[in-house]
């Protein structure tokens, strides 16, 4: 079946038009003024804009930490982000027994029958051994080109710096990106324990614990292991200022390096983990200052940070009260784990369905970004890094037809009945947001129309990703 859109405004990364869409075959098929198909269903989208679908580059779906599990699965996860405009969400692979390829298939095997939106996989590399050469140059195969590394997690998940050099190197002979969590895992050993003989206990510490002079070194350490390997690199969750002066020195030396920067970031600081219920915000790494918030909103506007992602990782804030989730009470061990120790509140927020609506209030229709700014932080620039544009990511004809018929005037009220997020709060609860997805299409399906849901578990597909750009 035909869908056409008409009377709306188009807007990508690099114009804006006054055209009609017209879909079949879950393709965008032809793009022009006055089309006329007769066999087509009519969408009339006057006074709208017609946005290409979100690509979420980071996100954790059943993620297992501590004593629980993350909240959100692949149908769930995919289903808040439909309600916020976001179609394609890339994933991770945990780096567990068995061959790369293995732990990628099994992670397909739990994923594919449950995911409602596209998705991809990022594969964790969290041990070393001189099998993983080989493995590394065969992840194309598998669809997935990117690892991701860390610099933290100290007998978990972080490798030494030789090995990052080694893993990084291989990669790069494949074309694989590789991405970095920038923290310093000792000094964070350091503090935690100090804090802990000390009697602090409370969520202010996970900050405290975490000081942000860690990510800056971590990340020129990162910057310099990158220039040494002449491997391309991309630095989740950005969240300090001394991050983006040491991005944007790195790419003014012609390092082949970029960054991503999440919502959280953007809109909150340390001293919300202050607050009677401030194990709601805690996510690693933490949330810092305004003058944080300032320069990374202004590394986002200038280019020196790529992405808008979200990291999304929700629990529930008490996991002791359940939720109605589809007609059905649930309730999952959340943050109330750590209620007499900060080290065991699980690491991580909802996010995947709030990031396109808030960013657009915050940033759009506040007028400090365009709204082709807006598309290409949010989709095109992650699409294009991440090996699936122009399939994703742009309205172009031969594009999928991942569609956002966006309502640039509709206010809302923000929070858990909107986000859909199968979790018990929203960050932004009671937050008063203009702008929002009216209709969304995944592949020309419509998923979400006027806050009705009609996605369904198996719809999504896995993206075969190929070798991104590097911006």
């Amino acid at each position: 079946m035909k869908t056409l859109i008409k009377f709306g405004t188009l807007i990508t990364s690099t114009k804006t038009e006054r055209a009609d869409l017209l879909i079949e075959n879950e393709k965008i098929v032809r793009i022009s003024p006055n089309i006329e198909a007769s066999d087509a269903q009519v969408i009339d989208a006057t006074g709208k804009l017609i946005l290409p679908g979100g690509v979420d580059a980071h996100v954790h779906l059943s993620l297992p930490m501590f004593d629980t599990i993350s909240s959100d699965d692949h149908y769930t996860g995919g289903k808040a982000a439909a309600f916020g405009g976001t179609t394609t969400m890339i994933d991770f692979v945990s780096h567990d027994a068995g061959s790369l390829h293995d732990n990628i298939q099994r992670r397909r095997s739990e994923a594919d029958a449950l995911v409602c939106i596209d998705y991809g996989l990022h594969m964790n590399i969290t041990r070393y051994s001189d099998a993983l050469e080989e493995e590394i140059l065969t992840l194309n195969n598998d669809g997935v080109s990117s690892i991701k590394v860390f610099t933290a997690y100290n007998n978990r998940l972080r490798l030494s710096d030789g090995d990052i050099f080694k893993v990084m190197r291989f990669a790069a002979k494949a074309g694989i990106l590789t991405m970095l969590h920038a923290e310093n895992g000792d000094i964070i050993d350091v503090l935690i324990d100090e804090a802990l003989a000390n009697g602090h206990t409370s969520p202010i510490w996970h900050a405290k614990t975490r000081p942000a002079w860690g990510a800056v070194e971590a990340s020129l350490r990162a910057f310099a292991l990158s220039a040494q390997a002449d491997a391309p690199l991309y630095i989740v969750h950005m969240n300090s200022a001394g991050e983006v002066d040491q991005l944007e020195y790195a790419r003014s030396k012609g390092l082949k390096v970029m960054g991503e920067t999440c919502p959280q970031y953007l809109l909150f600081t340390e001293s919300d983990l202050e607050k009677p219920d401030g194990a709601k915000w805690i996510c690693s790494p933490p949330m810092r200052t305004k003058a944080d918030n300032e320069r990374l909103w202004q590394g986002l506007k200038q280019g020196i940070i790529q992405t808008l992602a979200t990291d999304h990782c929700p629990f529930f804030y008490n996991g002791n009260s359940p939720i109605i989730y589809e007609g059905k009470r649930i309730a999952i061990p959340g943050k109330e784990l750590g209620k007499d120790n900060f080290t065991k509140i699980p690491n991580g927020l909802p996010g995947i369905g709030d990031r396109l609506p808030v960013l657009w209030t915050k940033a759009v229709d506040s007028g400090f970004m365009t709204p082709n700014k807006f598309v290409e932080v949010s989709s095109t620039n992650p699409a294009k890094i991440f090996g699936i544009y122009p399939q994703k990511g742009t309205l172009q004809e031969g594009s999928d037809a991942d569609v956002v018929i966006w309502d640039p005037q509709k206010k809302v009220k923000y929070g858990i009945a909107h986000a859909h997020h199968r979790t018990d709060y929203n960050l932004y609860e009671g937050w008063e947001l203009c702008g929002y997805p009216e209709t969304v299409f995944l592949r020309g399906n419509i998923i979400v129309n006027k806050g009705q849901w009609y996605g369904k578990p198996g719809l999504g597909k896995f993206i075969h990703r190929g070798i991104g750009d590097i911006l």
